[in-house]
């Protein structure tokens, strides 16, 4: 993030859907409201969204499903698998609906955006938030919490209690924002984190207020210049303006967890090709070339004596943002990896060394047939964007649905924004 403060008093928004993963179920399944429901992780492993109900009865953030069995049992809870197709598309219909109340807008995370006020300071905002979160629950059935600021860092701070109170909250219009920040813990403050906040605690730093307050020299001696932004921004002078272009990510990761160990070689290939291709269709979204290609693969790490992990880097002829390239790099660096008769649990791909498309170099001997591949890419692209993923894939990665590697979705409902058949019918 930029630290360079703005030259004028600016107003930001933060709308934040409340239990964004479990608000997307009960749009298309009505019974589950007013029940506590719980969204699994990757192989229905760990809980990783909650109901406010289910939050009630005890359940963690990141609980095991097999240790809450009994809870689940005893208070009828409902489970469901992550269904990030469902998820995605309502990202996007609720960042359209926000894009029509702020012309700059920050599409934080999938359930998180900002939007610049500063060209309604002199309106009731408010009303103005209330107007937008009405708008959001009745365009796309997603309820949302709303804080308004004059910083990033205070809109996110609000934006949390809004979701305590009836859903909006204006610090710019609010007595008490000092008693909310003193409420609020070190490391619950926006970009500070557990590491940080050890050292903050150590300097009798243990809540947002203390923090707005700090010696500002001190902090910047002790911790750097950082978080001295972070001050100020506290204070109510923003420092983080909106990134409604965000720069291209410097690395690209994609790794999954197995259900169940893979011994064989033709298995795992087939997992990280279809790795692969998730990494280098992320690359070619960001207009951006990898050079180096990356392979690990990890066994069962609670099998700590017979744990192993092992990676390796593979330096591409020329960076390029082409799959099958990628994939042939890839595959180098398996077999110089791969055990035979190693029970493997994890394995995934990381592309480094990304650059612009527009700084891309060629060699001599580079394909003659480049600017083909890369139009196909640009079709193979459009095609799974409008028809779904992986409608069309490389057959490297395998043409079955239950392969032993494939993620686990047990109790995943359906895709009712993107397939035709999965439509809900009325009988």
């Amino acid at each position: 993030m930029s630290s360079t403060p703005y030259k004028r008093k600016s107003v930001f928004a933060l709308a934040d859907c409340n239990n964004f993963y479990v608000s997307c179920e009960r749009v298309f399944n009505p019974k589950l409201e007013g029940k506590p429901v719980i969204v699994l992780s990757n192989n229905d492993g760990c809980a990783v969204a909650r109901s406010n109900e289910a939050k009630a009865i005890g359940i963690k953030m990141g609980a095991p499903v097999f240790k809450i069995g009994n809870i689940i049992q005893a208070s009828g809870v409902q489970v469901l698998s992550s269904n990030y197709t469902l998820y995605a598309d309502m990202s996007r219909r609720v960042a359209e609906c926000l894009s029509q109340f702020a012309d700059d807008i920050e599409i934080y995370s999938i359930d998180e955006a900002f939007l610049e006020l500063t060209p309604f300071a002199g309106s009731d905002l408010t009303a103005y938030a209330h107007e937008i979160r009405d708008t959001v629950k009745k365009w796309t059935g997603i309820p949302v919490s709303v804080g308004i600021a004059e910083s990033k860092t205070l809109a996110k701070i609000a934006s949390r209690f809004a979701k305590k109170s009836e859903g909006v909250l204006n610090f710019c219009d609010n007595k008490d924002t000092d008693r909310i920040l003193e409420k609020t813990e070190i490391e619950d403050v926006w970009g500070i984190g557990r590491k940080y906040s050890l050292y903050l605690r150590c300097y009798g730093i243990r809540n947002a207020l203390h923090m707005k307050y700090a010696d500002v020299n001190l902090i910047k001696r002790k911790m750097g210049v950082n978080l001295t932004g972070m001050i100020e921004e506290l204070r109510g002078n923003a420092c983080y303006p909106l990134e409604s272009n965000p720069p291209p990510r410097k690395g690209i990761r994609a790794s999954r967890t197995f259900c169940h160990e893979i011994t064989d070689y033709n298995l795992l290939r087939e997992a990280l090709c279809t790795y692969t291709s998730r990494a280098a269709e992320k690359l070619r979204r960001q207009n951006s070339l990898a050079g180096l290609v990356t392979v690990f693969t990890a066994t069962n790490r609670f099998q700590k004596e017979s744990f192993r992990f092992r990676m390796e880097s593979v330096r591409m002829p020329v960076s390029t943002n082409l799959t099958s390239e990628i994939m042939a790099g890839m595959q180098e660096g398996l077999k110089k990896i791969y055990q035979r008769g190693e029970k493997y649990k994890k394995a995934g791909i990381m592309l480094n060394e990304i650059v612009p498309e527009a700084q891309g170099q060629r060699v001599l001997f580079d394909r003659p047939d480049r600017g083909k591949r890369e139009k196909l890419m640009k079709t193979f692209d459009a095609v799974n964007k409008k028809m779904g993923t992986d409608t069309l894939k490389y057959a490297s990665a395998g043409l079955g649905e239950k392969q032993q590697w494939r993620t686990v979705f047990n109790r995943k409902s359906p895709a009712y924004t993107t397939d035709w058949g999965a439509l809900p019918g009325v009988g």
